[in-house]
């Protein structure tokens, strides 16, 4: 019977990977607040803000914006 290492657990996809670069995360974290003012403002503003005369179009750019930094998290190391 074999014994278990540490190492037996580990991907060895992301064994190596090396970690992200400074501004990662600090870019990562700027998507997500950065939607979230966008559609706050949005709202706050009774439609007048951020961009007039698209309405709702707002609110898919601000969830698009924070769904980039979303989708960075994924990357995170």
């Amino acid at each position: 019977m074999a014994r278990a290492t540490k190492n037996d657990d580990v991907d060895p996809a992301n064994y190596d990977a090396a970690p992200n670069p400074v501004w990662f995360k600090p870019v990562m974290v700027g998507f997500l607040l950065l939607g979230l003012i966008w559609v706050i403002v949005f709202y706050l503003s009774n439609s007048a803000f951020p961009i007039p005369g698209i309405g709702g179009w707002n609110i898919v750019i601000g969830f698009g914006i924070a769904f980039i930094g979303f989708l960075m998290t994924m990357r995170w190391r």
